[in-house]
């Protein structure tokens, strides 16, 4: 088990952020693509850091193209000795087409064929071989030694591709090399949808399941008082409410029979009654997506959560679980 946490946006903080992450052991620092670049606090982190993994969860694959996020990975991972790890995802249309102004269709198709395409350039620029990928959505046949890389010593980053859906979530077994679950999941869906849908990615590549990683974040609440723990449970509620509003996760929901809640939670999204949204969150419900419980309750939710499904996990740790920082992450890890 891995256990990654979260670098903070501003830049001007990274480095002192980056060398906390390492001193206290965690094994990856992890930015994502929200109202900042993730990729400019991975350089900064990687001069400030010796060992620690560093891992963009998530950057917009359909934001860019092949070619200009093979040349950031390869960077990346030169400039890291080998420790960046590329987390893509696919985001969703509206943001893809009205945010980015980028085309959008078929995106596991699409996602798939990315990949392909990055790994043909990689392949290229490491191995020697003639540039020659020719696909439905994207074409790279130009390649000059003027524009390869010279750094070659530590090969391409390691790809991992976010999916909560089955087809992206098989693309993810096919061609990457480890799945980002989304943080809206479950245990039940994990098992039942996601998990089954890596395996039949893997079988398509020939590939085994112990040369996969599968990382998730995870919600926790909990709280040194009532008041705390109230706060936690209705910051937690909030998200897990927002995420729920997204069609393109009602199947998780569905699973457990909660479907139309999704229709209610897209309803008032519209609307911006975040706070209506969250009180739908009942405690059922809670408890399928999060680790709820006293700080001494955490580290035990945490291993059954993640225990035989997750490979790395992804969290802040709460404060107050028991004792310091590092003491709960070596408890984690036991």
């Amino acid at each position: 088990m891995k256990i990654d946490s979260g670098l903070i946006a501003n830049l001007a903080q990274i480095p002192a952020r980056a060398r906390e992450l390492e001193d206290l052991g965690y094994d990856g620092a992890v930015t994502a693509e929200i109202a900042n670049d993730p990729f400019l606090p991975m350089a900064i982190a990687a001069e400030h850091t010796e060992r620690i993994e560093l891992m963009t969860s998530i950057a917009v694959a359909f934001a860019r193209n092949p070619m200009t996020l093979a040349q950031t990975g390869h960077d990346l991972n030169a400039y890291s000795k080998g420790r960046f790890i590329l987390g893509l995802g696919s985001q969703i249309r509206p943001h893809i087409t009205k945010r980015f102004s980028m085309p959008w269709s078929q995106p596991a198709a699409r996602m798939r064929e990315f990949i392909l395409a990055m790994r043909a350039i990689w392949d290229c620029w490491y191995q020697g071989k003639p540039l020659e990928f020719r696909g439905e959505f994207y074409t790279h046949t130009l390649m000059t030694p003027m524009f390869t890389p010279s750094e070659l010593e530590y090969g391409p980053p390691r790809v991992y591709l976010a999916g909560v859906g089955p087809l992206m979530t098989e693309v993810a077994g096919e061609t990457a090399d480890g799945l980002i679950a989304h943080a809206f999941t479950t245990r039940r869906y994990m098992e039942e949808v996601t998990l089954p849908a890596v395996e039949r990615g893997l079988a398509k590549a020939g590939r085994a399941r112990e040369d996969f990683s599968v990382t998730c974040p995870v919600f926790v609440v909990t709280g040194k008082d009532e008041k705390a723990f109230a706060a936690s449970r209705a910051g937690i509620a909030k998200q897990i409410a927002f995420y729920g509003s997204t069609p393109a996760y009602r199947g998780v929901l569905e699973l457990h029979g909660w479907g139309e809640l999704q229709s209610e939670l897209n309803r008032l999204s519209k609307l911006g009654q975040w706070d209506a949204m969250g009180e739908l969150i009942d405690d059922d419900i809670l408890d399928a997506f999060a680790v709820v419980g006293e700080p001494k309750e955490v580290v035990a939710g945490l291993r059954e959560r993640c225990a035989g499904a997750i490979d790395r996990v992804m969290l802040t740790v709460p404060k107050g679980v028991g004792g310091s920082e590092r003491e709960t992450l070596d408890a984690l890890r036991r």
